[in-house]
């Protein structure tokens, strides 16, 4: 027989599901560019965004990350609490040139900052700015003007 406050109960019960489980609605994103590599990253330009970055996520999709956008420049740190794959961050600076790049480890609180201020941090999949030889100095294009 149909119940239906069973029936209401789960489907309240689903969204919570899946945003416990990092799945929520896609984020927009966006088209970087770094050197001759395109990649797609999903914009963090909220506070909830930003808080949740890639936590819960089992694995990214080939030259996907996460970019980080911030209204002021600030010393950047980053922390992997309750995300699951290992991360490599960019800090970048306005005109797309890498500052520092720092590889994170799993399920940890350590934090990795950025060595100067900056408005832009981009997270790929750990190693992915070393292999394709992309240290301080190289750039990072497509990146938002700053206002």
């Amino acid at each position: 027989m149909f119940n239906l406050r069973r029936a209401l109960l789960s489907l309240t019960l689903v969204p919570a599901l899946v945003a416990a489980q990092g799945a929520l609605t896609p984020q927009p994103t966006i088209k970087l560019t770094g050197g001759i590599h395109v990649i797609t990253a999903e914009v963090a330009d909220r506070s909830e965004t930003m808080t949740r970055g890639l936590m819960f996520r089992q694995s990214l999709a080939p030259n996907h990350g996460m970019v980080f956008l911030y209204r002021d420049k600030s010393t950047l740190c980053m922390w992997m609490r309750n995300t699951l794959i290992p991360l490599s961050v960019a800090f970048i600076d306005d005109d797309g040139s890498i500052i520092n790049v720092e590889d994170m480890e799993p399920r940890t609180d350590a934090s990795h900052c950025a060595r100067k201020p900056v408005r832009f941090a981009l997270e790929m999949e750990r190693g992915w700015f070393a292999k394709r030889g992309l240290t301080p100095g190289a750039k990072i294009g497509g990146l938002p003007k700053p206002n």
